[in-house]
Formats: C-alpha cells, structure tokens, sequence
C-alpha cells in the first residue's frame, strides 16, 4: 500500500513554493491536519529551522500544519507515528548521509510502504528511487551508502534538462551522465521535468504534469519520451 507524489521541484518558473502541486497535496494529504517534514538537505545550506519555515507557510495555504523531523528527540518514533510525510529538496548528499546517520533508511521505507501519504520534491524524490545516483549534486558530503528507500523500481533525475542547441556549453548533458551510469548499472531512470510528479498509488504508477512529457532511459535502449498520464509500472 503506498500514496506517492514524487516531483521533480518544489518551484516552477514564476511559481510560489509547491502552489503549482496544491491541489494534488489537498488529496494527498486529506486524511491529516500534520505532516512531518525532513528538512535535512538544506537547500542552499539553509538551517533546519529556516527549511520548517519555508514549509510551514506553503502548507497553510492549504490549511496543513507542519513539524520538522529535527525538533523530535526520536525521529524514529516521528516517523513510524507519522500520518504524513514530505521530504523536501536540496543536496541529496546531505539529504542520505543524515538518514543513514539517523538509521533511518528502513523505518522510512516502511512506513511510506504502510500507506503513509508521502511527498518528496527533488532530493526527497531522488531517494525514492533504488540508489540516489542519478542525482545532478555535488557530493558535498560523503554518505556511506548510495542506497535509498527503493520505494520506486527505477532512479529520478529531477529538474531533467534537454540539451540547448544554441548554448555555447559544449560540456556533458544530462543524457550523456544517465548514459555513463547505464554503462555500470541496470537501474532504469527517469527524466523528469520541471512542473512534473509520478502519482505512485498500491500497483498504480502515473506520470502526471500539465501536457508534459518525461525521458525514459533504459539500459542499452534508445531513450524515449512518454506522455502525461503513461502508466510507468511496467520499469
């Protein structure tokens, strides 16, 4: 039983901090006054409390309280008594090493996987995948393991871009860095991008995003591109 919406970014271009997901977020979250954030990738380096902040006043637009993972003396005991779930973006580095650090890999996994309703955006969406390597950070810090929640069968690559013809940036594109990692892995990964998000729901997996389309990479495949709407269950 799982109740997902992973997208690629909290913002899209002249939009307010998650208002282009509120409607989804009304339904995602219509069983719970309070959702438990994960502030722990820190977007820009900002501190826990000034990321609860950023969160707290997007969620009561939609009349939602929200409570940072960081204020709990247990945040294992948070997690598994939480009625909802939102890990937001920023360094997925940051992000993994402090779950892991936390051991909280497992519980996490669990309870998205008990039902839980879950939203992650970027880095939060990144360790839905298997492993977090097809994330576009800098490894700013050194996570012990690449290993994620596994929530999805294949990777995210947030914030997805297509090569620009007329850029002057002659350096590797994100396909040509989804098709280094195929050389050395099977896992198939997905090109989201911006304005974005899967629905994953029980046996349900949904591309979903105002008439866009997401590049699918798979491993000695030519990539292709899928509407809004493709069921992705069958990666």
């Amino acid at each position: 039983m799982t109740n997902c919406v992973i997208a690629s970014t909290s913002t899209i271009y002249n939009g307010k901090y998650l208002e282009y997901l509120f409607d989804e977020l009304k339904e995602l979250y219509k069983n719970t006054d309070e959702i438990l954030f994960i502030p722990y990738a820190r977007p820009s380096g900002i501190t826990h409390d000034e990321y609860e902040s950023i969160a707290k006043t997007a969620f009561t637009k939609i009349d939602k309280k929200i409570v940072g993972l960081h204020r709990f003396k247990k945040p294992t005991e948070a997690i598994v008594n939480a009625k909802g779930i939102f890990t937001g973006g920023g360094n997925t580095f940051v992000l993994v090493s402090k779950l892991h650090e936390l051991n909280l890999i497992a519980p996490l996994k669990q309870t998205i996987l008990s039902g839980t309703p879950y939203l992650g955006t970027s880095a939060g969406s990144n360790i839905t995948g298997p492993n977090m390597q097809t994330t576009n950070d800098m490894p700013i810090v050194c996570p012990p393991s690449f290993k994620t929640l596994g929530i999805l069968p294949f990777n995210i690559n947030p914030h997805y871009l297509d090569p620009d013809p007329t850029s002057k940036h002659k350096g590797e594109t994100r396909e040509t860095r989804i098709k280094e990692f195929h050389k050395f892995n099977n896992t198939p990964v997905i090109g989201l991008r911006e304005g974005s998000w899967i629905h994953l729901q029980n046996d349900s997996c949904i591309l979903k995003g105002k008439d866009l389309t997401a590049r699918v990479f798979e491993k000695n495949k030519t990539p292709y591109e899928v509407k809004e709407g493709t069921s992705l269950a069958n990666l």
